[in-house]
């Protein structure tokens, strides 16, 4: 007997969808049942990358700017009629890695936190009708910062764990869930380009991954499933890393 699809029905946004960890995630949703809608920037190549795959829906917007991002959640709540799940994929998109603190990298973190807020704002509307409403955010990948700002990597998922428990907190009377997936060395197209860049950061993140090895998208996009699942209906305001097991915390 087959195993009975565990999103059938429900409804899926997930943001910065064009490739990697958002891509992985869309498919992942629709293949166990959901429906959703992939957004991403114009120069991604969203519209094509989903044009051929039943179940999700490409939307193309600038996330950066404040009026079209709220217009275009409310936008894709309106096409797929409800929003029962919300993932928040915002990945590095600067070819420079992040080597260290500075004012660059406070601004950064903050701009993060704004989009990933503001996102989830708009969605919240649709989500409270939701039986089942869930969010989920994504933190950035190892490959995004130098072998030796560790210490920036670290700072900017204690400030996701941050906002994820607050929103915990403010959603939870709607029985919304909020949680995030920390990722380590994941084999990204923006990933592979940094290695391409500086191999000692590739060495560096397989070395500190007690796997040994580079994970991939969709060993993120799986704990994700998990989270927006039935399974995870009493977790709620915290994260989950998918690093293959720190060696250097």
């Amino acid at each position: 007997m087959a195993e009975p699809l565990r999103l059938y029905g429900l409804k899926a946004v997930v943001t910065k969808a064009g490739n990697g960890i958002g891509e992985a995630v869309a498919r992942t949703l629709v293949k166990h049942g959901a429906s959703a809608i992939a957004i991403d920037n114009r120069d991604s190549g969203v519209e094509q990358v989903f044009r051929s795959v039943k179940g999700v829906d490409a939307i193309v917007a600038d996330l950066n700017d404040p009026e079209e991002r709220a217009a275009t959640i409310s936008a894709a709540g309106d096409r797929l009629e409800g929003i029962d799940m919300l993932v928040v994929n915002l990945p590095y998109e600067r070819r420079t890695p992040i080597d260290g603190p500075g004012e660059d990298f406070d601004r950064l973190l903050a701009q993060r936190a704004e989009q990933t807020g503001a996102i989830c704002r708009a969605a919240l509307p649709e989500l409270k009708k939701s039986p089942c409403g869930r969010i989920v955010s994504v933190g950035y990948l190892r490959s995004a910062f130098a072998v030796a700002a560790g210490d920036q990597w670290r700072k900017s998922e204690a400030m996701l764990a941050r906002q994820i428990r607050d929103m915990a907190l403010d959603t939870g009377e709607f029985g919304i869930t909020a949680n995030y997936v920390q990722p380590g060395g994941i084999m990204t197209p923006a990933s592979r380009d940094a290695f391409r860049r500086d191999t000692a950061l590739r060495d560096y993140c397989i070395s500190n991954s007690a796997a040994r090895r580079l994970g991939e998208p969709v060993e993120v996009a799986k704990v994700v499933l998990f989270l927006v699942s039935d399974d995870a209906v009493f977790v709620s305001g915290t994260g989950i890393a998918v690093d293959g097991g720190l060696v250097d915390a």
